[in-house]
């Protein structure tokens, strides 16, 4: 026979465990992103849902140096990069409203977007 402590320990785990939406985001353009997730948050305004965020997460910097030519001046070189943009927002407690407005979303060309339930 369990006692009240075990008791209450259960119930506080069956009340932890609800539903989430953690949504990734990755793109090339900051500005883009930050578009994108604003029209996230706004839907799940409109559907009366709680969401953390958008968190943004640390850049990825991709640095490549190469030679400007084939083999006269090897001194001479050129540095590019490429930034990776992150974020994530997390969605308490979605509803089916939520999802179907979700699903309909039609983000900008170079969002990368992952949606994982927890």
């Amino acid at each position: 026979m369990p006692t009240k402590a075990k008791k209450k320990t259960e119930k506080k785990k069956e009340e932890k465990v609800k539903p989430q939406l953690r949504i990734k985001l990755r793109s090339y353009d900051s500005k883009v992103m930050d578009k994108s997730c604003q029209q996230i948050v706004e839907i799940a305004e409109r559907a009366d849902i709680k969401i953390i965020g958008p968190v943004p997460l640390p850049t990825e910097i991709h640095r490549y140096t190469v030679n400007r030519s084939t083999f006269v001046h090897e001194d001479s070189k050129e540095q590019f990069e490429i930034r990776v943009h992150k974020r994530l927002i997390d969605v308490l407690d979605p509803n089916q409203r939520f999802i179907d407005s979700l699903r309909e979303l039609t983000l900008p060309t170079g969002i990368e977007i992952e949606i994982k339930a927890i």
